[in-house]
């Protein structure tokens, strides 16, 4: 299952769960999603965060929510600066490596499998070049990039 944030053309944001995002497109396109407040159905994706899958016990995805929801409050609150960003690009990638798998050269092969509901769902990342991943966003399969780091370039 997949929890989107939707938002109509009345800019009423709201969420629904979906089997897989070729669902949500199937149902979008058929006119069968519906804002709940004004209901409009010309519904589209909303930008939201991406929710990755826990290893371990639900103590370390409630402390991850609430660091994810803290760091949001205050990108609200005010304009971060460059270190400030650094620093939630550095929480991002160490919270993904804590708590998703390693699939390194495997990704699309492994994201495809989730998507098609081959495996079990469950956070991975990895790496992928630049024509695997047009091929998994050709296929509608929902990916994001890991920030890359100063670090990262030496």
């Amino acid at each position: 299952m997949i929890r989107y944030t939707l938002k109509c053309e009345a800019e009423h944001t709201f969420e629904a769960w979906f089997g897989n995002s070729a669902a949500f497109d199937k149902q979008a396109r058929r006119g069968l999603v519906d804002c709940p407040q004004c209901g409009s159905t010309t519904i589209e994706k909303a930008l939201m965060a991406p929710n990755v899958g826990v290893k371990g016990n639900r103590k370390a995805e409630a402390a991850s929510a609430a660091s994810i929801k803290a760091a949001n409050v205050e990108a609200t609150q005010h304009v971060p600066s460059h270190a400030e960003l650094r620093a939630l690009m550095r929480r991002l990638r160490t919270e993904v490596e804590a708590t998703a798998e390693n699939v390194g050269p495997r990704f699309a092969e492994e994201a495809r499998k989730i998507h098609f509901e081959e495996t079990e769902p469950r956070g991975i990342y990895g790496e992928a070049s630049a024509e695997e991943t047009r091929a998994l966003k050709d296929e509608g399969i929902e990916f994001y990039p890991l920030p890359r780091l100063p670090e990262d370039q030496n």
